[in-house]
């Protein structure tokens, strides 16, 4: 089996994706126009999707009141200090600092502007 999609249900997915693809190059590949206003958002690599919906009537977390290690999304990138800082000059919040692993992996974590945890890492050796 693979991995389709990881579903998030948020306030506003139509301006959460536009976000993604915006600032961490993410393109939309099916949209629902109207409610739930459903979004999936693939990564650049096309291997990972995230479908975004606002279903109001069900329980919403609290993204932004979640521990970053509780729930995060993870993006690879070259410079994570540099990937951090536009990050939050986009409208990100600092959930972390710059941070390097006893195996050399860098890493920090920023929350998104409707509060998801999203992780940057630069990985000794990737996962796949």
């Amino acid at each position: 089996m693979n991995i389709e999609h990881v579903a998030f249900n948020v306030p506003d997915p139509v301006a959460m994706a536009q976000w993604l693809v915006a600032h961490l190059g993410m393109r939309i590949v099916r949209r629902l126009e109207q409610a739930p206003f459903t979004h999936f958002v693939a990564d650049s690599a096309g291997r990972g999707v995230l479908e975004l919906y606002c279903h109001a009537q069900k329980a919403m977390p609290n993204y932004a009141a979640l521990d970053p290690l509780s729930l995060h999304i993870a993006f690879t990138v070259e410079d994570v200090a540099s990937e951090r800082q536009r990050l939050l000059d986009a409208g990100a919040t600092t959930a972390g600092e710059v941070v390097t692993t006893e195996s050399g992996d860098v890493m920090t974590f920023v929350r998104d502007p409707w509060g998801v945890t999203i992780q940057l890492v630069k990985r000794v050796k990737p996962l796949l």
